[in-house]
């Protein structure tokens, strides 16, 4: 389920909520030097989350039980410029949101991608925001997971990977291979770039180190053909 864009021209609401009723219901996100980056739906304002659980509600009456599971998208969201944004209202606003999926889907798989949180960047600055996170996926039945698996990059192994792997879970856990990890280049996602071969070491890692439930391949051309379907077509 996504709310949020990786394109300045895409808002991910309906139009019904740009209005003052909802705090417009989205805000531009902004890349770290000030530029456009794509929208986000206003997650901290609290007429968008009841909206949100509804439509969570919905799907959930038509779909529970019948669907494997669904996500909410990433935590992580780019610089936001709204007087009525706090890192701390931003968390409460997550663990709504995760709430009403679980109400919503008590029998499908119901899980949150959790990679980073705003104004916290760990180990350095651990306000405890992303592992308050975890944690209460764990008390409500929430399941877990990330974006993009970047075994080569510190700060994705200092968060969600860190987090993942640190404690024990009952709820479900996953992870997502995303357009770059495939060469380990989220910078470049478009030219065809001379790599090994990493699904393996992705997938034993996935599994051995991180011990997740399930695993998200995205269909990045060429990769996804030349290096994972040779690796599980034998299973």
């Amino acid at each position: 389920m996504q709310d949020t864009t990786f394109d300045p021209n895409a808002k991910a609401v309906p139009k019904y909520l740009l209005t003052d009723e909802y705090g417009g219901g989205a805000t531009i996100m902004l890349k770290d030097n000030g530029e456009p980056d794509g929208w986000t739906a206003k997650r901290w304002n609290e007429n968008v989350r009841k909206r949100f659980a509804m439509l969570l509600q919905a799907l959930g009456k038509e779909f529970d039980g019948k669907i494997e599971g669904i996500n909410l998208q990433e935590a992580s969201i780019g610089s936001v410029k709204d007087p009525t944004f706090t890192p701390e209202v931003y968390v409460k606003s997550i663990k709504a949101n995760m709430l009403a999926l679980k109400k919503a889907f008590p029998k499908s798989v119901a899980m949150q991608y959790a990679n980073f949180m705003p104004d916290e960047w760990l180990p350095w600055t651990d306000k405890g925001y992303l592992r308050s996170i975890y944690k209460y996926g764990q008390e409500i039945g929430v399941g877990l997971g990330a974006p993009d698996l970047m075994v080569k990059r510190e700060g994705h192994l200092n968060h969600a990977l860190a987090l993942m792997h640190e404690s024990k879970y009952t709820v479900p856990l996953g992870i997502a291979v995303q357009d770059g990890n495939y060469t380990n280049d989220v910078s470049n996602t478009t030219a065809y770039i001379k790599h090994d071969n990493m699904v393996p070491m992705l997938s034993a890692f996935a599994k051995d180190f991180l011990k997740v439930n399930y695993m998200f391949w995205v269909d990045q051309k060429p990769y996804f053909m030349e290096d994972v379907v040779p690796c599980f077509s034998s299973k």
